[in-house]
């Protein structure tokens, strides 16, 4: 059964949380989904991917592709068979029966905006109340530390 890390973004955003996450997450060998409802902001981080991390490059396409089975990081709104870790980016919904049926599932929310604390916050109350196990970390002089556990 997996889990769901809530991802606090205050120090670092988005565009350098999600890369290096997703590195992490291959080095596990997952394939991972990067969940998004808002198209322009799945091209946008597609983008910020296609520039890649420094220190290598992180395979990944867009949904809707022909070869999005072969995707080892997939950017879309889509169901999450077939993927080991979801990454949910603005808001995107993740049900507790996906969160158990994955290696892992990342909630990342910018902590600057009340809007998607609330969200994160519904969240984590959601799936911790269907008996997902969840993690809180938040950044900290450009550290990530644990801050909550449940489950």
């Amino acid at each position: 059964m997996g889990a769901a890390f809530f991802y606090h973004l205050t120090d670092s955003p988005l565009e350098a949380t999600l890369p290096m996450l997703i590195g992490k997450a291959r080095k596990q060998g997952w394939r991972v989904l990067v969940r998004a409802e808002d198209q322009s902001l799945l091209a946008r981080l597609d983008d910020v991917l296609w520039a890649g991390p420094d220190d290598g490059f992180l395979p990944h396409g867009l949904a809707g592709g022909p070869h999005d089975a072969d995707q080892p990081v997939l950017l879309g709104d889509v169901p999450s068979d077939g993927f080991s870790c979801i990454m949910s980016v603005g808001g995107a919904p993740v049900t507790a029966e996906e969160v158990g049926a994955l290696a892992r599932t990342c909630i990342l929310f910018d902590g600057h905006d009340g809007t998607a604390l609330e969200r994160a916050r519904g969240q984590w109350k959601a799936l911790t109340d269907a008996g997902c196990t969840a993690q809180y970390w938040a950044q900290e002089g450009g550290r990530w530390t644990k801050k909550a556990e449940k489950g």
